[in-house]
């Protein structure tokens, strides 16, 4: 090969190397994987020799920062970290600019989180059955806040409503923690939020929390009961999460973030914070994830239809 070939690919292979990779949190500041993608994109970028920066992108239950990712080019340089609201709103929305699976390519799965039912501590119910029985006595007296339409805060009770039966209004926030923060205050009534954004008030008066949305105890608070435990059988809800590309990525570069991200699931330090954060580590294959994934939609239409909670 010519000097002057490889003097060009020697500065075309510097150029990726040095380009910043991106991961789209769609939303905001504060939510689990907003300090998710945090918790990992420093170590991230070390294991495959480029600069990661975490940039929110809001609106729309994740959608504008979905689209984002999709509309980019498929170069490495721009990645999604996702979760169960991402194969949500291909269902809950009526009209999207993307399709959840088509338009993106599996990169790396790093673990799921569970749900965590809070009602306002003045509410007169202890149980989810004495919550149940509040809100059929009551329909459409009583709200539940979410981290915005279509997002798993608020399927997770759109489900839990539409299992149990009852109406409950749904008040749309940007997110978790303010959704939180508004059950407190007593201006909404219930949430279901997110293991790590729960626990912090298990013990706090303000708040009765009720159930974990798992098919099982979470290790996070193994004193809790599922939501099914407590009143509602049948009902299971959790979140997977993990990162995405624009469709169309070559298989080698989403083969080398994906065995990064593999790495960083054994690291010590690593699963500590995935810990802080509520999140069960579980690493797959590409082709692993986007089974998941494609299982993952099939479940959520199921779950949307059964909810009722469509946009057009």
């Amino acid at each position: 090969m010519k000097a002057a070939s490889l003097l060009a690919l020697a500065v075309f292979s510097f150029a990726v190397e040095a380009q910043t990779v991106r991961i789209v949190v769609p939303f905001a500041a504060g939510g689990v994987q907003d300090i998710l993608a945090r918790s990992i994109s420093n170590e991230f970028g070390a294991k495959i020799g480029r600069t990661v920066i975490v940039e929110n992108r809001t609106g729309a239950g994740g959608t504008i920062g979905n689209a984002s990712v999709a509309k980019a080019a498929p170069d490495g340089t721009s990645l999604l970290l996702s979760a169960a609201s991402h194969t949500i709103t291909g269902h809950v929305y009526a009209k999207l600019p993307y399709h959840p699976l088509r338009d993106f390519t599996p990169v790396a799965h790093i673990g799921s989180v569970d749900y965590v039912l809070m009602i306002n501590g003045e509410m007169p119910a202890r149980s989810v059955t004495e919550l149940i029985a509040l809100l059929k006595q009551n329909p459409g007296k009583y709200n539940f806040a979410s981290a915005g339409t279509g997002s798993a805060t608020h399927l997770s009770m759109a489900y839990f409503s539409s299992l149990a039966g009852v109406e409950m209004v749904h008040i749309p926030f940007k997110a978790t923690n303010e959704a939180i923060q508004e059950v407190m205050v007593g201006r909404a009534h219930a949430v279901m939020a997110s293991t790590i954004g729960a626990l912090p008030f298990v013990k706090d008066a303000r708040f009765k929390v009720l159930g974990v949305s798992g098919a099982k105890r979470s290790r996070f608070a193994p004193d809790l009961p599922t939501v099914a435990e407590s009143g509602l059988p049948g009902y299971q809800f959790d979140s997977w999460m993990g990162l995405l590309g624009p469709a169309g990525m070559p298989k080698t570069m989403v083969e080398q973030m994906n065995a990064a991200i593999g790495e960083l699931l054994k690291d010590a330090t690593i699963l500590e914070r995935l810990a802080k954060q509520g999140v069960e580590p579980r690493a797959l294959s590409p082709d692993a994830f986007s089974r998941l994934l494609q299982d993952d939609f099939v479940r959520m239409g199921s779950i949307v239809k059964a909810a009722g909670a469509r946009i057009d």
